[in-house]
């Protein structure tokens, strides 16, 4: 497969055209951002990690039933992916209070949540993201109907129980995570762009340590050492 010219570059990635009109390359960056991108900064390796991190995770969704867009790794910090027409909508899960939600809702840092908290932020840059109900994402033409952000909804909690279930035997509390959606050249929805310590919260379960962006967003730690961390665990708990 020949890498033809870039389509799109983001904060943590750059996607690249293939010869395959239906297969693209997902190129993980080294770059760090924060705060809308207020912060910024690179870390050697955290390309490859997030690459590696996410190829196993999106792996492990796939044999439980979760379609996704990856089809293989062909670098340390490539992946090939099937080509879809990306929904505009970050899709949040929350299992425990942090972050946005404690300063909005004034939920103490730490609640374990009664349940699986989802929530829709537009993705746009120009707005900071905002967060957005479901009669929002309609009348922003972001999902086709009421049934596919149901659909959206339905996936992010079955996502999450997954997830949950595997950290969980990698002594980590998955606290919260964001996921992204496409339409395949089919229509079907599938989990797109990543899964990786750049868009989930990982805490020790023994320690309360946070192994994710977040010791970047708050100076708390060396970065890199933690994706290395939760990479071990991922590959321990798969046996790879």
């Amino acid at each position: 497969m020949r890498k033809k010219e870039l389509l799109y570059e983001g904060k943590a990635k750059r996607i690249w055209k293939t010869d395959d009109e239906n297969l693209l390359i997902a190129e993980f960056k080294d770059d760090l951002t924060a705060f809308d991108a207020q912060k910024k900064s690179e870390a050697k390796g955290k390309g490859a990690l997030n690459c590696q991190i996410s190829a196993n995770l999106f792996k492990l969704l796939e044999e439980n039933g979760i379609p996704t867009h990856f089809v293989e790794c062909i670098s340390e910090n490539e992946m090939v992916v099937k080509k879809a027409d990306m929904i505009m909508i970050e899709v949040v899960v929350r299992n425990i209070a942090t972050g946005s939600l404690t300063k909005r809702l004034g939920i103490p840092d730490g609640t374990k949540l009664p349940f699986a908290l989802v929530e829709f932020y537009y993705k746009n840059d120009e707005l900071h993201d905002p967060l957005i109900n479901d009669e929002h994402a309609l009348i922003l033409n972001l999902a086709q109907s009421e049934s596919e952000l149901e659909e959206l909804k339905r996936l992010g909690r079955e996502i999450n129980v997954i997830l949950k279930s595997f950290f969980d035997k990698a002594n980590l509390n998955l606290v919260d995570f964001k996921v992204e959606f496409g339409r395949d050249k089919d229509g079907k929805i599938v989990l797109a762009d990543e899964i990786s310590p750049d868009s989930c919260r990982f805490w020790d379960k023994s320690s309360g340590q946070k192994l994710d962006k977040d010791l970047f967003r708050h100076d708390l730690g060396d970065i890199k050492v933690a994706y290395e961390e939760v990479l071990r665990r991922i590959t321990e708990v798969m046996g790879v």
